[in-house]
């Protein structure tokens, strides 16, 4: 059945209608309560171009100090904190909150729906990203930076060797900017898959987001092992449990296979969304389709995968086995496979096409040329004796730099260029971006080839000066010179990019003629995005229907009636984007900055020393998130609604796969990295730890073991109980109470390791026994919070839902898999010693 098109004049009103509904509150704390994506997208990437320029006046610093040797201008303290500072700016609060603020702009645009599938929890993380780095940046100007390096290895960054709160600032401001990392990817993978235009299937998917996908679930599989080294650093700085204590069972070696587990992918992370912008650009600046879309999708999706395979590609020097050294090595250069094919892809679009040498292709012309030879360099260092060679010199330093800014910065320069008509609705008159170009790629290829060659001669890296007669002398002063005309040359991109945002000319829609879903939407976009959910039949809507926009705008797609007042959305099935479901999003509400306050208070009390404080922060989080979800979750049922085009959907909220099923899906993904990541922690210590075996093992009684066996059974079963009442409508109170004592159970179970290991700081294995036991009792406490919520929502009346308890039945199903490995691990060595 064809809905049929509204009356004329119907049309305006609808726009007003929509924009009343979804326009957050026009005063100044409307950037405080707004979840738009629009405007949390604007902030997200104002801040993260900051955090871009602090971490550029720091590399201006670091050249300065080594454009001659011996030179006076920064003392070896000082240097080792700009130093630190840089590579953490530049890698933690630049690089992914700014392509993860272009995904929170872009995306919803480009999949034809009106807002990412968790707005409130996109803007929860980006306060908790802004107070994290403002309390790493704040922490530097008062000289109280960390200075081991931005990898922060131990023993140097121990208490021993790194007194004060520096390192302790570095440890608990980046786990929170890693916790709202993981927040924004658990949006934008929920996202992707189910809010889509009706008809758009995962083959007709714009190519960005695919690449956006493979990144967001990257970042739910790497981040965890980094989140897990900062707990354990910072837990024996702070409580003195030895983790990394050769001497009391640990070893620093489980930090850098933490870090690198982390560090290594995370290079790709940065790598694809940049490959992502030159797939959606490069085609329409060639006025062709992307060459091989179904080739590029799977190097995206190998290269993913292989680049867990390679975190020891960093390590070739510590000692690793020569067999170890051969699999890695070759791991690393097999990575060129899928990247070539990108490449090859790109250029086969080239030549397939009619090329406009605009603004954004010359940028991505400079990607190309020096890409590559970054990633030739890369395959020079997957191989093991050249490693040895060059390794912690400034040949490394140049190669990173090479993939980073080459690979990462100038195509999210082009990005910029491209998406500005549309996020702003206006375009550049001025030439200075050109100009910037021309300083920017010239200035960096002298600057980077000289540090090269540099540390081809034997200069290491982290060091702050240097003595005459090495050789260096001109090539440092060579790269200092070009690195500030390269300086100046980015500056100038920002101020293009300002002025041309405040002040640049009005130009007509979709100025570059490209086929994808967000230029349909009216320049610049709006706050609800489209008047109606789009209708696609293809994987260019607007080459395949070019009046999509007018009869977008026309209410001629799904959503377009606003009788009910409320922000919606049309989900849809994963794979064929048939629709399935009708979400009502929030509106506008103070609680998502009230919780990342909370949040970031007992991430950052401790370093103060206010324990005390960082206890009722806790207690804040998890009142403000029960305020949270209970004030989402609708009263009463409503059934099947009206979504235009003939179909009746029910509403998301009454489904049994709600859109919070979908986000603790992936977000219990991380968690299972993260508790992966605790086991292999554990195993590392007892196969490769010096001073193992411990002086004594755990040896368990039957009464914990019966308790964590009927626990577990009994928080698997219980939640499952009562959803299945809850669709036959019977009572679930005993359901519930059985889930109660499961989880009760599990944490009894849990507290015995404790008991009887009371002192976690003497051994390594006394410490990890805490863990592991904590792990248990904390999952098992947010058991206890999700049925007590379950059950306040049957007391109260307001009803209870399937897919609330499928929710609940997700987490406990997982809390009682984990706590039975968890606490096998801690018993058995005991048990057959």
């Amino acid at each position: 059945m064809t809905q049929k098109p509204p009356r004329r004049g119907t049309a305006l009103r609808l726009h007003r209608q929509l924009e009343r509904i979804w326009s957050p509150d026009p005063r100044f704390r409307g950037w405080l309560t707004t979840n738009n994506n629009n405007d949390v997208g604007r902030l997200f990437l104002a801040v993260a171009t900051l955090f871009f320029v602090i971490g550029g006046l720091l590399a201006m610093l670091i050249r300065a100090q080594l454009a001659t040797p011996g030179s006076a201008f920064m003392g070896p303290e000082a240097y080792n904190q700009v130093f630190t500072m840089h590579g953490t700016v530049m890698m933690f609060l630049f690089a992914i909150p700014f392509f993860e603020a272009l995904a929170v702009l872009l995306l919803p645009g480009m999949l034809g729906t009106r807002d990412l599938a968790f707005p409130r929890l996109g803007v929860y993380g980006l306060w908790v990203y802004i107070f994290g780095g403002s309390a790493v940046i704040v922490a530097m100007l008062m000289g109280l930076s960390p200075d081991g390096g931005w990898f922060m290895y131990p023993p140097l960054s121990s208490a021993a060797f790194s007194p004060g709160i520096g390192a302790d600032v570095w440890l608990l401001g980046i786990t929170s900017i890693e916790v709202s990392a993981i927040a924004t990817a658990v949006e934008i993978v929920v996202t992707v898959l189910r809010y889509r235009a009706a008809g758009m299937s995962l083959s007709r998917m714009p190519i960005f987001a695919w690449y956006i996908l493979v990144v967001a679930v990257m970042i739910l599989t790497a981040f965890p092992p980094m989140i897990l080294g900062s707990l354990l650093l910072e837990t024996e700085r702070a409580l003195g449990w030895p983790f990394f204590q050769v001497e009391n069972g640990g070893d620093p070696l489980l930090w850098q296979h933490l870090f690198w587990l982390f560090g290594h992918p995370e290079v790709y992370i940065i790598f694809l969304p940049a490959a992502g912008m030159i797939a959606t650009i490069l085609p329409v600046m060639a006025r062709t389709t992307l060459l091989g879309y179904g080739w590029v999708v799977a190097a995206a999706v190998s290269l993913a995968v292989l680049s867990f395979g390679l975190w020891v590609h960093h390590m070739f020097t510590t000692g690793i086995p020569h067999l170890g050294l051969a699999f890695f090595s070759a791991a690393s250069t097999l990575v060129a496979v899928p990247t070539s094919i990108m490449i090859f892809s790109w250029i086969g679009t080239l030549w397939k096409g009619r090329v406009q040498m605009k603004l954004p292709m010359l940028w991505l012309l400079g990607f190309f040329a020096t890409f590559v030879i970054g990633g030739l360099t890369g395959v020079m260092l997957a191989i093991v004796p050249f490693n040895w060679q060059v390794h912690d010199t400034h040949f490394v330093v140049a190669h990173l730099h090479y993939v980073l800014i080459g690979g990462y910065v100038f195509p999210m320069i082009a990005a910029v260029y491209y998406f500005q008509p549309l996020l702003t609705g206006r375009f550049h008159y001025f030439r200075l971006g050109a100009v910037a170009f021309w300083l920017v790629v010239p200035a960096f290829h002298i600057t980077f080839l000289a540090v090269h060659v540099v540390g081809l001669l034997g200069q290491r890296r982290r060091t702050w000066t240097y003595d005459e007669g090495q050789g260096w002398e001109l090539l440092n002063l060579i790269a200092s010179t070009a690195s500030f005309v390269m300086a100046i040359g980015f500056a100038l991109v920002i101020l293009d990019i300002g002025i041309t945002t405040f002040s640049g000319l009005r130009g007509k829609r979709n100025p570059w003629g490209a086929t994808t879903l967000e230029w349909a939407a009216p320049m610049p976009s709006p706050a609800y995005g489209f008047a109606s959910i789009p209708i696609v039949r293809g994987r260019y809507p607007l080459t395949d229907d070019p009046d999509l926009p007018q009869r977008i705008a026309r209410g001629e797609g799904y959503l377009a009636d606003t009788s009910r007042n409320r922000r919606e959305a049309l989900i849809v099935t994963t794979t064929t984007g048939k629709p399935l479901q009708v979400a009502v999003m929030p509106g506008n509400s103070a609680l998502p900055i009230l919780l990342a306050v909370v949040t970031s208070t007992s991430f950052l009390a401790p370093l103060v020393q206010a324990y005390w404080l960082s206890a009722l922060a806790l207690v804040g989080v998890v009142i403000v998130a029960l305020v949270w979800v209970w004030t989402t979750a609708p009263r009463q049922s409503e059934g099947l609604v009206d979504a235009g085009h003939g179909a009746r959907l029910p509403v998301a909220a009454e489904s049994p796969d709600p859109p919070g099923w979908w986000g603790s899906l992936f977000l219990l993904v991380a968690d299972g990295v993260h508790f992966g990541s605790l086991m292999f922690g554990y195993a590392f210590l007892w196969t490769v730890a010096p001073n193992w075996p411990p002086p004594s093992y755990l040896v368990p009684t039957l009464l914990p073991v019966l308790l964590a066996l009927g626990g577990a059974a009994a928080l698997a079963a219980g939640p499952r109980l009562a959803a299945r009442a809850v669709a036959t409508g019977h009572r679930t109170a005993l359901a519930l109470v059985l889930s109660l004592f499961g989880a009760l159970s599990l944490a009894t179970a849990a507290a015995s390791v404790m008991l009887a290991r009371q002192d976690p700081a003497g051994h390594a294995y006394d410490a990890a026994l805490w863990l592991l036991a904590g792990h248990v009792g904390f999952h098992a406490a947010l058991a206890v919070i999700m049925l007590g919520y379950l059950a306040l929502r049957r007391i109260s009346g307001h009803g209870l839902r399937v897919g609330e308890a499928r929710i609940v039945s997700l987490w406990a199903d997982f809390t009682a898999a984990t706590g039975l490995v968890a606490l096998a691990a801690a018993w058995l060595p005991g048990t057959f010693a």
